[in-house]
């Protein structure tokens, strides 16, 4: 990994750390509404992982692969800060779907179904679907849930993983909120899951999953979508 001369090899490093780039571009795509190209967040990741090449130093102290993909990520959220992806309207219908599943819960004593949920919305089902495909499913725990944040006055991708001390993830490390998060999982529709242990466990993205179940990527964001909004109905009282 390192010239003659004792320095980074830049070529070496940046093959070696395209497919990082590209598997956090694909986890990151899956949060996002459809107009948002993977392309672009790659190519956006590469100018991180170039920004990090730079930046790294041994004496820091930190592995390079975890300064990297700070360095990706921060790249990736910054584009996104600038364009604006995502409208308040989206937000909205995100916290709407939610709202709907737990009083769907709380009235019939289980997970509602899809068509359950459409209804108490309002909606046609293939109405329901498409919004889940324009929303996405987001994370799990929003930063806001810890801090008592609002939702108006907060930007969206503020909550997001700007930072790796303000990544949510790190928020389940707490063992309670892990061991709720596991029983919550277990109640959700099988297929549902399938996708949620393929998608956080085994690192598998939507076209990937697409094609172990059978099933278009459409239909598989649809369902993350609907999984998470499932959890986090669940989550909201821990």
């Amino acid at each position: 990994m390192y010239t003659a001369k004792g320095h980074l090899d830049r070529e070496h490093m940046i093959r070696q750390y395209v497919p990082l780039v590209r598997r956090l571009a694909h986890h990151m795509i899956a949060k996002l509404p459809p107009n948002i190209e993977l392309d672009d967040l790659i190519q956006v990741g590469m100018i991180g992982l170039s920004e990090a090449l730079t930046r790294y130093e041994v004496a820091q102290g930190v592995q390079f692969e975890t300064f990297a993909t700070q360095r990706i990520r921060g790249a990736m959220i910054d584009e996104l800060r600038e364009g604006d992806w995502m409208s308040r309207g989206s937000r909205k219908s995100q916290k709407e779907i939610e709202r709907a599943v737990q009083r769907l819960e709380q009235k019939l004593g289980r997970s509602p179904l899809e068509s359950e949920i459409a209804a108490e919305l309002d909606m046609e089902l293939a109405d329901y679907q498409e919004l889940l495909g324009k929303v996405r499913g987001t994370q799990l725990v929003y930063l806001e849930d810890m801090t008592g944040g609002s939702d108006e006055e907060s930007s969206f991708l503020d909550r997001h993983i700007a930072d790796e001390s303000a990544d949510p993830i790190h928020l389940l490390r707490d063992h309670r909120l892990r061991a709720s998060l596991v029983e919550a999982i277990k109640t959700l529709p099988e297929r549902e899951q399938y996708i949620m242990s393929m998608y956080y466990e085994n690192d598998l993205n939507l076209k990937e999953i697409a094609a172990v179940l059978e099933i278009t990527e459409s239909r598989v964001c649809q369902l993350h979508s609907q999984s998470i909004a499932r959890l986090r109905a669940k989550m909201r009282s821990h």
